[in-house]
């Protein structure tokens, strides 16, 4: 087993003690209640998602105890980003459902979204993101059968939220466009993304998003992910065909996350013009 069999694992884990303290039904008359979410504000221009990420098993710790949460995912909404990723998984990235309710009000002023990522496995997951704010949701679909990703899609629709279908080969990617393609997914709520770290091995293989760019269906945005570092990284990326890219260790590791994230936006845009 790699370590996305782990996670797997881990998420039906959690799944199942979520269920046993808070049934579905008291999510779904809760998401109900709410108020309609934003998809990404885009405007057909290179965009990126920042990510709030504390520890990676890949990257080890990336924040500090004691980091202010709710500044940093401000810093990255009032520095350009058009969504911001929370990862929400506990025991290997340090994330929690608390961190993405707290990121999603602080946001919710600025009118940018926050997406949950973790290793979702049902429904009930996107329940949960959405009582906590999100307005969005990762989906791998290397962890998805093909009935379940259709579910997952459809539940997503109902619940307003915009959904990222990350891939990591080309046969994936062919599975993601069906599975969007069947549930006719608007191009401002659904994005299929290339991940250039296989989160079974976690091994970066940077050759994977330039090799697989021309194989991504123009009809949704395509979204970079993983390994990005630099303003020329984005703008190599832009060149490649990608809408967006999804920008996590490098903004948490750097001691100037809002110029990093400007200067990232700025060249691949450049790049795209």
């Amino acid at each position: 087993m790699g370590f996305l069999d782990d996670m797997a694992e881990s998420s039906r884990q959690r799944l199942q003690a979520a269920r046993s303290a808070l049934p579905q039904r008291t999510l779904v008359e809760r998401c109900a209640a709410l108020p309609p979410t934003l998809p990404p504000a885009r405007g057909g221009r290179f965009d990126l998602i920042a990510e709030l990420k504390l520890r990676s098993p890949a990257l080890g710790q990336l924040a500090e105890a004691g980091t202010d949460r709710g500044a940093r995912v401000e810093v990255y909404a009032r520095s350009g980003a058009c969504a911001v990723s929370v990862l929400t998984e506990p025991d290997r990235f340090g994330g929690s459902l608390e961190h993405l309710q707290q990121a999603a009000a602080r946001l919710a002023p600025l009118g940018v979204p926050v997406m949950r990522k973790d290793f979702l496995v049902d429904p009930y997951q996107l329940y949960e993101a959405r009582c906590a704010g999100a307005g969005g949701a990762l989906l791998i679909v290397r962890m998805l059968t093909d009935p379940q990703l259709t579910e997952m899609l459809d539940c997503a629709r109902s619940l307003g939220l915009f959904i990222l279908l990350e891939t990591f080969d080309e046969e994936e990617v062919e599975r993601a466009a069906a599975a969007a393609g069947a549930v006719d997914a608007d191009s401002n709520q659904l994005f299929i993304g290339v991940n250039s770290r296989d989160l079974q091995t976690l091994e970066v293989v940077p050759e994977r998003l330039s090799g697989l760019a021309g194989r991504l269906p123009s009809r949704w945005p395509r979204v970079a992910e993983s390994g990005l570092e630099t303003p020329d990284d984005a703008a190599d990326m832009a060149r490649a065909g990608y809408d967006l890219a999804l920008v996590g260790g490098a903004l948490m590791r750097s001691s100037d996350p809002a110029g990093l994230l400007t200067r990232m936006l700025e060249a691949g845009r450049l790049a795209r013009a």
